[in-house]
């Protein structure tokens, strides 16, 4: 295979053997070929205007700039853009924030290597690829569960263990406020409590995992 026809492909991960592990499994496929490497997300900019690979495969949580911030900023710069999430976390709110900002693809590191280097391929030809499970949950998600920025804030808070009082002398807020937004979220969530509201939270992707 002629090296103009090979899917050039930028890596970009903050664990050095992570990105070195996925290096070494694409370049196992004559067809692709890993044209560089990024640890943290402004290098992950600034090397695809350099090199403009055909896919970005990008890690979610990334020093500097996350991966939904060098997804939106790429994809402003190059409408075009083919780029691939493959991160640990698997949230609600991080896929919908991921595709929101431009990526073309969500995969777990849990994923095996083949459905990695099928979703490069994918990608490359032009498509969308999101595991069907995934898939579902966006649909789902999708217009349904959005928290105002005073709410995410409250959350975290509340994630914190935080009181009510606590939280308002954060946010600079009332108590009697900083109830409502407390209230909203157990609304939002289905949830009966703050603990309920919080492992919700967690579970879809509003706030990161404790692991």
């Amino acid at each position: 295979m002629s090296e103009s026809t090979k899917i050039r492909v930028l890596v970009a991960d903050d664990n050095r053997l992570t990105r070195l592990g996925i290096v070494t499994m694409l370049r196992m496929h004559e067809e692709l070929e890993v044209v560089g490497e990024a640890a943290d997300g402004v290098e992950a900019v600034a090397k695809y205007r350099t090199l403009r690979p055909k896919v970005l495969v990008v890690d979610l949580k990334m020093p500097h700039l996350d991966g939904v911030q060098v997804t939106a900023q790429i994809c402003r710069e190059f409408p075009d853009a083919q780029i691939l999430v493959l991160t640990h976390y698997d949230g609600d709110e991080n896929i919908f924030q991921s595709l929101q900002a431009g990526a073309r693809g969500y995969l777990t590191k849990e994923t095996e290597g083949d459905e990695l280097v099928t979703a490069v391929k994918t990608l490359a030809a032009g498509n969308k690829h999101i595991p069907p499970e995934l898939a579902s949950r966006v649909a789902e998600r999708r217009g349904h569960l959005e928290l105002t920025p005073r709410e995410q804030q409250t959350l975290e808070g509340m994630a914190r263990g935080l009181t009510n009082k606590e939280i308002g002398n954060e946010l600079k807020l009332s108590d009697r406020t900083v109830g409502i937004y407390v209230a909203n979220i157990l609304a939002k969530f289905n949830a009966k409590t703050r603990t309920e509201a919080v492992t919700l939270g967690r579970k879809r992707g509003f706030l990161q995992s404790e692991s």
